[in-house]
């Protein structure tokens, strides 16, 4: 299947983008930024991902009370999310109530109040949600590892901030970042479900008339010269030893990149995958045990993480190596290849069976390429690639030098840091 879409770019840059999908009752609305947290300097670490919070804390002309409200009582939803390289403001109504919805998420992105007293309150709100991620090794292992890939570099840095980044803010950065980053060359309307497109380009169109054109913003690349850190071993009062293997590779311009995919479901990504079978169905080591590939504009990673008693955590890293090796050497089996493949197929098309999938297939689609990528181009792609494909990119990437090692232990764990060190390098 490939998307109908149709795209309108208004005189100062905003693009608008609209897939209307026959039957549909509903539709998906996202306000697409292309700014996230690696266009953060260190000072201000966490500030896109504020931004994103205080756009919900009301307008010049509506309380956060009322923009709920108007929303939610139309029986509707909306929500954010931040990443590193965008951020995006959503919503899902009725189809009938597009104009009134639009007309709200335009007006928190044209004109977000930052009062001083919410800024204050959500400063709160914020560390609380700093604390439960804090509360939660699995995640921090994860960070722990980000830090180590990239080091001394944004994409290094927690997308939430820190404690002591969060207190450095003040109305005055907030409004400032959002003025320097959230330029029109860098924003995209995204519409799918029942959508009339140029009724939706007239009213976007006048309400951001005044908006005036403006290049998006630079951020630093990944280059040879950010280093890399191989190893690290925390502690912290919890009960499991949390794994985060990490190797840094290719960013999503690669060609390999459908490969890589591929490779990724063999590996970890579900539970007939190799990780899973062995650590968790085979030898009963881990509850949860996966892995996840996440690709930027210049670089990327290859994550595999697990949780697991520390007793048995030097005896399941041998377990992932030797799962790594055997894909070096060997390759997958057709027959996993061909699950794999129809596996990527099958829930890519799922997803684009909702109004909300289109829509988030055509955001992320357009600021990461430029254009809308049709589901067909990366079908063809897939049906491509074979089992030495597979087998010689698992030997590109999967080598010591590009690994990074995160373990995160309870206080009591008794592991030692040269017998890791020692496994880690038969890679």
């Amino acid at each position: 299947m490939n998307l109908t879409v149709q795209e309108t770019t208004l005189p100062n840059g905003i693009r608008i983008l609209s897939s209307a999908m026959p039957g549909a009752r509903s539709t998906a609305l996202g306000i697409w930024v292309g700014a996230g947290g690696r266009h953060e300097c260190r000072t201000l670490n966490g500030i896109s991902h504020f931004v994103e919070h205080m756009l919900f804390k009301g307008t010049t002309h509506r309380t956060a009370r009322e923009i709920t409200r108007a929303i939610e009582g139309r029986g509707g939803h909306c929500n954010a999310f931040t990443q590193e390289e965008n951020t995006c403001y959503y919503a899902r109504m009725a189809g009938h109530h597009l104009p009134e919805v639009m007309d709200i998420m335009t007006e928190m992105y044209l004109h977000p109040r930052f009062a001083a007293d919410d800024v204050v309150r959500e400063k709160g709100v914020i560390l609380e949600e700093l604390l439960m991620v804090n509360d939660q090794p699995e995640q921090l292992v994860h960070e722990m590892l980000a830090a180590m890939l990239w080091r001394n570099h944004e994409l290094g840095r927690p997308l939430t901030g820190t404690q002591e980044t969060l207190q450095r803010f003040t109305r005055e950065h907030l409004l400032n970042y959002k003025k320097k980053k959230y330029a029109p060359e860098n924003t995209v309307f995204v519409l799918a479900g029942k959508v009339d497109h140029q009724a939706c380009v007239a009213q976007i169109k006048n309400q951001l008339r005044h908006v005036r054109r403006k290049a998006a913003p630079n951020y630093r690349l990944v280059t040879a010269a950010v280093g890399q850190e191989p190893f690290r071993l925390s502690f912290k009062k919890i009960e499991q030893t949390q794994l985060a293997l990490g190797f840094r590779i290719f960013g999503r311009f690669d060609q390999r990149r459908h490969a890589l995919r591929l490779l990724n479901v063999i590996l970890g990504e579900n539970m007939s995958s190799r990780l899973f079978q062995s650590l968790r169905e085979e030898h009963g080591l881990a509850y949860a045990v996966s892995s996840s590939a996440q690709l930027f504009a210049e670089t990327g990673a290859l994550v595999i993480g697990a949780g697991v008693d520390s007793r048995r955590a030097e005896r399941s890293l041998e377990l992932i190596l030797r799962e790594l090796h055997q894909l070096k050497k060997t390759g997958p089996t057709g027959r996993e290849l061909n699950e794999a493949r129809e596996y990527v197929i099958g829930h890519m098309l799922l997803a684009l069976e909702s109004p909300a999938g289109h829509m988030h297939w055509m955001g992320e689609s357009i600021l990461n390429y430029g254009r809308v990528v049709q589901p067909e181009e990366i079908i063809a792609s897939m049906r491509g690639i074979t089992t030495g494909v597979i087998k010689n990119l698992a030997g590109e990437i999967l080598r010591r030098k590009n690994a990074s090692l995160a373990v995160l232990a309870g206080e009591d764990a008794n592991l030692r840091e040269t017998s890791l060190r020692k496994t880690l390098d038969t890679i």
